[in-house]
């Protein structure tokens, strides 16, 4: 048995050693990943406890599943919950679709220094944080100076208090988050659009399709296995508010009081649970179920995407 096992053990350092190059490249991300995301998870007992940071942990009092039912029993909850799932299914749909057609007519813009130019300026946005986006946004909506209601004035139309006005952040927010990201996926599938055979173009050519149906008939069904990851990395992150980038939520709005029930998502109650009445436990048990969720999402997504193409499914 013992030399057996020492076979089996041979052939895995022989492994190691061959590929050690690799595996060292491999390190700092390792390292991050279990630093950043592993170790805290034993914080999870939050979730369970009155928890005390003068007491820690073990000092904590273990109240078992009180921080859920209060949490589940609040209308916020709700809300924001509801909020979350709906922002990111328009942003799912709306972000690979827009960054599917940009990539598209990107690349059939026939100079490559154009192109190489319209990739950049589609990819500062992702570049930028909130924090410039807040700013950025603020010039257009005030009520006072904004760009919008200087031009609404000019028609003779009322200004609108936007900072007050939670209809209008329903369609705000999906915009937003597009000139932001779109950049970013239109990279990813320009990439994969590079690695398209031109055969498949000049034989449609030769056979009389337009450019739309060249994109229709063989971009698009090419880059469906890029779509599918990208479908299935964003699905776990559905319930983040805006994909994990929650700073779009707490930013852009000013933290308006009046404006929580259209732009308050899950992460921005957590952060406020926490900041405002100092409760470790509630806001333990809201990121608990935040991840537990977004889990389960990941599981039916590779599910649904393996009974589509069993090669594009993460496992």
């Amino acid at each position: 048995m013992q030399g057996a096992k020492a076979r089996r053990t041979i052939p895995v350092l022989s492994e190691l050693l061959k590929n050690r190059v690799f595996y060292l490249m491999m390190l700092p991300g390792l390292l991050y990943i279990i630093i950043m995301y592993y170790i805290p998870m034993a914080g999870v007992v939050i979730a369970f406890q009155q928890f005390n940071p003068f007491k820690g942990i073990g000092g904590s009092k273990w109240i078992g599943f009180e921080n859920f039912k209060f949490m589940f029993q609040s209308d916020t909850v709700l809300q924001v919950t509801l909020n979350t799932i709906l922002y990111n299914l328009v942003f799912l749909v709306t972000g690979i679709g827009f960054a599917l057609i940009a990539a598209i007519l990107i690349n059939s813009i026939g100079n490559r220094l154009l192109a190489g130019a319209y990739k950049s300026i589609l990819l500062l946005p992702y570049l930028l944080s909130w924090v410039v986006g807040e700013y950025l946004l603020f010039s257009f909506l005030s009520m006072d100076k904004g760009i919008l209601n200087q031009l609404l004035g000019s028609f003779g139309i009322e200004p609108v208090q936007w900072y007050s006005e939670p209809f209008y952040w329903r369609f705000i927010l999906p915009a937003a988050y597009i000139w932001k990201n779109v950049g970013y996926f239109a990279v990813i599938y320009a990439a994969g659009i590079a690695g398209i055979s031109s055969e498949y173009y000049e034989a449609a050519e030769l056979d009389g399709a337009t450019k739309f149906q060249q994109a229709i008939r063989i971009t698009v069904p090419m880059l469906m296995p890029i779509t599918l990851i990208l479908v299935l990395l964003q699905a776990g992150k559905m319930f983040f508010g805006a994909f994990g980038d929650w700073g779009m939520f707490y930013n852009l709005p000013m933290q308006s009081g009046v404006l929580y029930g259209a732009t308050d998502v899950i992460d921005t109650y957590i952060y406020r649970s926490l900041k405002q009445m100092g409760d470790f436990g509630m806001s333990s048990a809201a990121g608990l179920y935040q991840s537990l969720v977004g889990f389960v999402l990941v599981l039916i997504s590779n599910a649904i995407i393996r009974l589509y193409d069993r090669d594009s499914a993460l496992f």
